[in-house]
């Protein structure tokens, strides 16, 4: 089989098409911007990548085309692909038919927490030696030697992380409806990708008919924390359980603890103690993740104590509060929320295991959601959980009445009695930060993008303020 991916730089995309090489499909793909890291992850994984986009790397030997949802109409290849009626599909579709039909597919899916429950189940199922395949919108440490978003078993089991966002071009409905969940873990719903959805009653839709997909036999997981989430029960056909910290679920956590740079918690199972876990993540959100990937584990058969020491052993996921360094008492992290609710849990995480630190957000708004004024009221009570916050300018061009408006943020989380202030660029956030940072102090850069190459800017700058400086005074607020 011969498969041509247009857009495989994308992170999925170039997943897929290291996972078809693995299966030893003749594959190769094109994009137009060839760059690192995706063109060293897909050199290393043996996937020959063409530079641009041209109808001449379509040829006529070829048995498939994968379409990336980034692709339109325009696109020199995809119109080849058009006028000579090749075979071609979307990513998840390819998914879907390359992987999934004799699997036992776990999906993952979520508004929220879905990357961390995808490496969490992941590697859980992987340690207790179910030998599973796992499929992650994200890098997990766990896997492979520097990490990896991919991982193919020989078990029946196929974890996939399961979004929400559209398919192709062609395909305007949620990827995760291709994935033919036999297990489906819903960990919460709000509103989000306002480029593809109206509103919230659209994007519930969407997962109402993922509700329906699953097998009678199946079963269908509930966050119990998230009224959106818990509405679904009443539409499920297949077995219902829910997690949660409230009362009165199937697999509840409590009692937990921040130890360290993690949480200890304990879980009850139909109201039956079933244990006490360690879990090397920040915030009640990651317990939420925990817990659905321990009812997964109980699911496939998986005992509690290979469950608690695959938990306490996972190494994380890239861009989730990960650390880029520490210079002169100062901690960068690195953080991929964009969500109002991500940017709040993410600080509240932090702030539980470092009580009265001093904790820096750096916010890019880049995403087609963030960039909106939609949130506009979201952020500034998000926000108001950090110290200091410096804004970098909305990434996107959209009309003034629709784009948040950082003046107003800015004036929001000032009257709420934090700093804050718009930055004009890249280097201003570095230059104040080198300028103000104390020793101690934590500093969480946010956005969906490379930002500029902000994080190594930052460490480098702070050292080299510190440089013939006397220790810190007092630390201000």
């Amino acid at each position: 089989m011969k498969v041509h991916l247009i857009g495989v730089c994308g992170t999925a995309m170039a997943t897929l098409a290291a996972m078809l090489k693995r299966r030893g499909v003749d594959v190769r793909g094109s994009d137009q911007d060839v760059y690192p890291p995706m063109s060293d992850f897909l050199a290393g994984e043996g996937v020959p990548t063409l530079t641009g986009y041209n109808p001449e790397h379509i040829s006529g030997d070829l048995d498939l085309v994968v379409v990336g949802n980034a692709i339109s109409r325009g696109n020199a290849e995809l119109e080849e692909v058009l006028n000579r009626k090749l075979r071609y599909c979307s990513l998840p579709e390819a998914i879907r038919d390359q992987f999934l039909w004799t699997a036992r597919s776990i999906v993952i899916a979520g508004t929220h927490g879905k990357t961390t429950t995808t490496a969490l189940t992941g590697w859980v199922l992987t340690d207790a030696g179910v030998d599973p395949s796992v499929l992650i919108g994200g890098i997990a440490r766990n896997f492979g030697d520097q990490g990896s978003s991919y991982r193919l078993g020989h078990g029946k089991e196929f974890v996939i992380e399961g979004d929400e966002y559209d398919s192709a071009f062609f395909d305007k409905t949620a990827k995760f409806l291709k994935y033919l969940p036999d297990i489906a873990v819903i960990n919460n719903i709000e509103f989000d990708h306002a480029d593809i959805y109206a509103d919230l009653a659209a994007v519930k839709l969407a997962f109402r008919r993922l509700v329906n997909l699953v097998p009678r036999r199946g079963l269908l997981l509930l966050g119990a924390d998230n009224e959106e989430a818990m509405a679904l029960k009443s539409v499920a056909v297949s077995r219902v359980a829910t997690f949660g910290l409230r009362d009165g679920v199937d697999w509840q956590a409590l009692d937990v603890v921040t130890v360290g740079n993690g949480v200890r918690f304990k879980v009850l199972n139909a109201g039956k103690d079933f244990g006490t876990f360690d879990l090397p993540l920040l915030g009640l959100h990651n317990v939420r993740n925990a817990l659905a990937a321990i009812a997964v584990a109980v699911e496939t058969g998986v005992s509690r104590n290979r469950i608690a020491m695959a938990l306490n052993s996972f190494a994380g996921v890239k861009r989730r509060l990960e650390i880029v360094g520490t210079v002169a008492g100062v901690t960068v992290y690195d953080d991929f929320a964009h969500h109002p609710t991500a940017v709040e849990t993410t600080l509240d995480g932090l702030r539980a295991s470092n009580p009265g630190t001093r904790i820096w957000a750096i916010f890019e708004p880049r995403t087609a959601s963030s960039c909106r004024r939609v949130f506009q009221d979201d952020f500034a009570r998000a926000f108001a959980k950090a110290d200091r916050v410096l804004l970098a300018p909305v990434f996107k061009s959209l009309p003034d009445a629709e784009r948040l408006s950082i003046p107003d943020l800015v004036r929001d989380l000032i009257k709420a009695g934090r700093q804050a202030r718009a930055a004009e660029s890249v280097d201003d956030i570095v230059a104040s930060v080198a300028r103000e940072a104390q020793a101690g102090d934590l500093v969480v850069v946010m956005s969906n993008g490379g930002f500029g190459g902000i994080h190594g800017k930052l460490l480098r700058a702070i050292g080299a303020q510190s440089e013939g400086h006397t220790p810190a005074g007092p630390r201000r607020s």
